[in-house]
């Protein structure tokens, strides 16, 4: 990977919370949460994941969202963000003064009807529908999320012309919208990502559109296919304290790219984070505490000392 052009700062959202979180099974009290949520904001995270207005039937986890949000305690340059999959949740937030919400569908009909149970037509028409309810909503904020980006655990690769689609009907709605590309995965490779990044980037461009990358580390290639989006112009990005994450409708996917990792590999490239890196180990040790999570990443396992001598 050759240098990029010109070196400028990456904010990442931290989805620990949410992403990491809703794959354990055993309930997390809603305390452990909270701290969780205030230590990565105190670590200088400026976005966050919190939880998701979805199914408590299907993601029990999730079911205290609204009182996670409520209860946390950021500054106010701080970013709280919930998934949505459908109408219901988007309202649901909404009613619970969540402004800034995280819309998923995915580019692959097997794992869209695996996830949220419905066709992809669908859940864009009902993006559609949130948008229009958000238009009344005081600070609406919208990403849309696009899982299966690069690889469906049922379809195999997918296809990029169907990514492109998907991004044109969205901006077809008329709205300000931050675009995440989502290696559901773990299995995208640098050059894939890349490729992607860099056509939307190049296709898609105007006032009020956003992108990020969010990876998973499945195949030990999250940080490597971070780096490639960053070079390609991307500048947000998700992660994970502690490597926790996982798709419970993505069969073998295992933890987002670890955030510490992440914020190492930058800042030790020069190229500025905003997070102060001990104080997000200090979070990503309470992440891995949690019982029954399975974490990843590498800088955890490093001497505290040596881990920060170069960052």
């Amino acid at each position: 990977m050759s240098d990029p052009v010109e070196v400028c700062p990456v904010e990442i959202c931290d989805v620990a919370p949410r992403d990491g979180f809703q794959v354990i099974k055993e309930p997390i009290p809603t305390e452990t949460k909270v701290k969780v949520v205030e230590l990565l904001a105190q670590a200088g995270l400026t976005r966050i994941e919190t939880g998701a207005f979805v199914s408590p039937v299907h993601v029990p986890q999730m079911a205290d969202t609204a009182e996670v949000h409520r209860l946390a305690k950021v500054g106010s340059d701080v970013r709280l963000s919930t998934l949505v999959p459908n109408l219901r949740g988007a309202q649901d937030a909404f009613a619970a003064g969540i402004p800034d919400i995280v819309y998923v569908f995915s580019i692959s009909e097997s794992h869209n009807n695996a996830n949220v149970r419905r066709p992809v037509e669908a859940s864009i028409g009902q993006l559609g529908e949130v948008i229009a309810r958000g238009r009344d909503v005081p600070g609406f904020r919208l990403r849309a999320n696009l899982a299966t980006v690069f690889d469906c655990p049922f379809e195999g690769t997918t296809d990029p012309d169907a990514v492109y689609a998907a991004i044109e009907t969205v901006l077809g709605f008329g709205a300000p919208v931050e675009f995440g590309l989502c290696d559901t995965t773990g299995r995208a490779i640098p050059d894939q990502v890349a490729e992607v990044c860099a056509t939307v980037l190049k296709r898609f461009s105007g006032d009020g559109i956003g992108w990020a990358y969010h990876g998973h580390d499945t195949f030990g290639l999250g940080v490597a296919n971070a780096l490639y989006a960053y070079q390609a112009g991307i500048g947000v990005f998700d992660s994970a304290a502690a490597g926790l994450g996982g798709c419970p409708f993505a069969p073998g996917a295992t933890g987002n790219t670890a955030t510490e990792d992440l914020v190492f590999t930058f800042e030790n490239m020069g190229i500025a984070t905003g997070i102060d890196l001990d104080r997000l180990l200090d979070a990503a040790e309470v992440v891995a505490e949690v019982p029954g999570a399975e974490t990843g990443g590498h800088l955890r396992t490093v001497p505290r000392r040596r881990a920060l001598r170069a960052a």
